[in-house]
């Protein structure tokens, strides 16, 4: 279907000179009737899309073969669609049997509970450090060394030279505090916290 007049006898003589431009005109005045056989053959726009490419791609490449009839090189276009889909199927009959040769596959244990599982950790090891980043020096000292790194009381006393009353005192404000921040319940589980914390 012609959307405007063109000349395409003319199109197709500067097309055999190599003019791009040309072949762009012809492009555009056979690309849809291409494209809808390339759609009856094949019954999926991406594979259409892909024959199409190729048909226009081997117009440019066989400029001087395309033949005319009636003025048009419509005939050969889709005549090339045919070719370039039977060779697409016999490409993937081939491929499909050379995927049938192949030994079965192990089985493969599935992973993605295994994935959700470290997205899950990932975004709570972020908010954590998100929090702790917000809390005063000294509270994340204390976090680091009694919640993640799980010293003594008195092994973090002497880490930090406070007596060990300190430490406690310290560590329960700071687990508050950092409750808070998570938007946890007053004495939040530390154990999650200390899973999903940096060491």
């Amino acid at each position: 279907m012609r959307g405007f007049l063109l000349d395409e006898p003319a199109v197709l003589d500067r097309i055999h000179d190599g003019d791009a431009d040309a072949f762009g005109a012809l492009f555009d005045l056979h690309h849809d009737r291409v494209f809808r056989q390339a759609l009856r053959l094949t019954s999926s726009v991406h594979d259409a899309e892909d024959v199409t490419a190729v048909v226009f791609l081997e117009a440019w490449r066989r400029r001087d073969a395309m033949r005319v009839v009636n003025g048009s090189v419509i005939g050969w276009l889709l005549l090339t669609a045919n070719n370039v889909h039977r060779n697409h199927l016999r490409s993937s009959r081939r491929y499909r049997e050379a995927l049938g040769n192949l030994p079965a596959p192990e089985y493969a244990p599935d992973h993605s509970g295994v994935v959700d599982d470290r997205l899950d950790t990932d975004a709570r090891r972020t908010a954590v450090r998100a929090a702790l980043a917000r809390l005063p020096k000294r509270d994340q000292d204390i976090i680091t060394l009694c919640v993640f790194e799980e010293l003594s009381t008195a092994d973090a006393a002497e880490a930090l030279g406070v007596a060990p009353g300190t430490v406690k005192s310290r560590l329960s404000r700071a687990k508050a505090r950092l409750a808070e921040l998570l938007g946890e319940d007053g004495a939040a589980d530390t154990n999650d916290r200390k899973n999903g914390g940096e060491r």
